[in-house]
């Protein structure tokens, strides 16, 4: 899952790339204001994090850019402004949620899997296909009703990709586009080494390849 992340400040974006990388999001960074608003049009984000304090136009500007310009990504706000008047202007912009700084990174997870499930209209936070089972916050997979199968960063990201769509099927360059941020470099049978490592796993029966199109699992009944 792909997240854009707007923050000027060094030390507090690197630590929310980092506990979004070890979360197993693919993160984008982005540090200037005057640039956030093509940066949100350049991929389809599954969530913004967006600062407020940015140097060349202010986070609340920018949110109304991307609001104006129709991308309906959910935005969370991060930022040290902790007025009650700050908030209400946030949300009543479109942001969909507003978090304080300092935070704690698990509160920031947690945040953003509750808001992803609200876009969706999904009040179950674990994904499901026909077969599986995938919750997010602990990253771990089951079959039907099997044992515990822990996965690693990358196995949860694509695994999570085609579950969160389950009957699509997703081509290598939609799954890359889900797993990696900007500037990380892909091998060119990444995909496969994954999908390998999921099957042995998982079994082989649980992920379906459509030859020359892409992978997919299938949906409940």
């Amino acid at each position: 899952m792909r997240i854009l992340l707007i923050e000027d400040d060094a030390m507090i974006g690197a630590a929310v790339e980092e506990a979004l990388k070890d979360a197993a999001y693919a993160v984008d960074w982005i540090r200037d204001g005057r640039l956030a608003a093509l940066a949100a049009e350049s991929e389809p984000y599954a969530l913004i994090l967006l600062d407020l304090g940015l140097p060349s136009r202010d986070g609340l500007a920018v949110l109304g850019d991307i609001r104006r310009a129709g991308n309906a990504a959910p935005v969370l706000i991060l930022t040290a402004r902790d007025e009650v008047d700050d908030r209400i202007r946030g949300l009543d912009g479109g942001a969909d949620d507003y978090l304080t700084k300092p935070f704690a990174m698990t509160e920031l997870l947690a945040r953003m899997r509750a808001v992803l499930r609200r876009r969706t209209t999904r009040a179950d936070p674990v994904l499901r296909s026909a077969t599986l089972a995938l919750d997010p916050s602990t990253r771990i997979a089951r079959v039907d009703d099997g044992p515990a199968v822990r996965l690693s960063r990358r196995e949860f990201a694509l695994l999570e990709a085609l579950m969160a769509r389950p009957g699509a099927i997703l081509s290598r360059a939609q799954l890359e586009e889900r797993i990696y941020g900007w500037g990380e470099e892909v091998e060119s049978n990444a995909i496969e080494f994954l999908l390998h490592a999921l099957r042995k796993k998982l079994g082989s029966g649980h992920i379906k390849n459509v030859r020359g199109v892409g992978w997919m699992v299938s949906r409940r009944d």
